[in-house]
């Protein structure tokens, strides 16, 4: 039985990969948190380790110690206070660790360059963390390309959510469709396609990775794949009504401004509008210069076909049919 310790497996991705790997019961996993939390240890069902994130050597030790094998980071890339995420330290730590010899690092997303620098944030800290891979002298490693993260649009009227997913309950996210307010932004023409993948499929391709005799260096995941015109005749479609809709061209997008969704209004108060709305245009520069629509030799789906993703479709008539 291999022990894998999950990084920042208490909550949103990370969490959902430690509930499918634990679902396997294939694996001991182990989950670093910065502190003890008995209550939430208890909850997971698995054993939280408390770790200094900062300290290459004593990470290194306290996985040395707990003899993980593999590391699966969930460490968020990105902060409301701008501080740096210690991913560069985790790979460092289990590159030393002589216990260690795989790792998931944290990507979730599509396979930005250089030139994306700058747009966002958490995309300079991926780079990083990506220069730190290719710098290690023991691992095997991987990140896991699943495009957008469909989850944001599974929460139903009233908060109720249609599909679960520990994403979209703690981390509010509106753009490009309202479904609560039946209005959308679409970025660019709309017709680009875009993949999307739901973190519980994530979870389970990651779950079932644990048993290939080998990694490719970038894994891809593939959930769904349809553009934004078609995301919003489903939406449509759930809801039962016309969406009122914009179309914010590359021009406006390259200036970062978008259109306002009802919904964004009252996240302003902690995610100002200003710094909400250039990302939201960064992405939506991405979407339509085709960053989101992958297109990889091969997705590991073909590796597990017993494993079906959910499909859009699927999770907005869940979410929103009849409301």
């Amino acid at each position: 039985m291999t022990i894998v310790a999950v990084a920042g497996g208490t909550g949103n991705i990370g969490r959902t990969i430690v509930d499918a790997i634990l679902a396997t019961g294939k694996h001991q996993v182990k989950v670093l948190s910065r502190k003890a939390n008995p209550k939430l240890e208890a909850e997971i069902g698995a054993p939280l380790v408390p770790v200094d994130y900062s300290d290459v050597d004593a990470l290194a030790k306290v996985l040395e110690d707990n003899n993980v094998d593999t590391v699966v980071s969930g460490i968020a890339m990105h902060s409301e206070d701008g501080s740096k995420p210690h991913e560069v330290e985790l790979i460092r730590a289990a590159d030393r660790s002589r216990t260690t010899k795989r790792l998931i690092s944290s990507e979730w997303g599509v396979p930005f360059k250089d030139e994306h620098i700058g747009q966002i944030p958490s995309v300079a800290h991926k780079r990083e963390a990506a220069r730190a891979l290719e710098a290690t002298t023991t691992l095997e490693h991987t990140v896991f390309h699943v495009g957008f993260l469909m989850d944001y649009w599974g929460l139903g009227p009233h908060g109720v959510l249609g599909v679960p997913s520990y994403l979209a309950t703690r981390t509010p996210f509106v753009t490009w469709l309202d479904m609560a307010h039946g209005a959308a932004a679409i970025p660019g023409s709309g017709d680009v396609p875009v993949v999307f993948t739901h973190t519980a499929d994530v979870a389970r391709f990651v779950a079932a990775s644990l048993d290939l005799p080998r990694w490719e260096r970038e894994t891809f995941v593939l959930g769904d794949r349809l553009t934004w015109n078609q995301f919003l005749r489903l939406a449509e479609e759930a809801r039962g009504i016309k969406f009122t809709v914009a179309y914010d061209g590359k021009e406006k997008l390259k200036s970062g401004q978008t259109t306002e969704l009802p919904g964004q209004v009252p996240l302003y108060s902690f995610f100002p509008k200003p710094v909400m709305h250039s990302m939201i245009a960064a992405f939506g520069l991405w979407f339509e210069d085709g960053v989101f629509d992958l297109k990889p030799v091969r997705f590991l789906n073909e590796s597990f076909p017993e494993i079906k993703p959910l499909t859009v479709k699927e999770m907005l008539d869940k979410s929103w049919k009849s409301s």
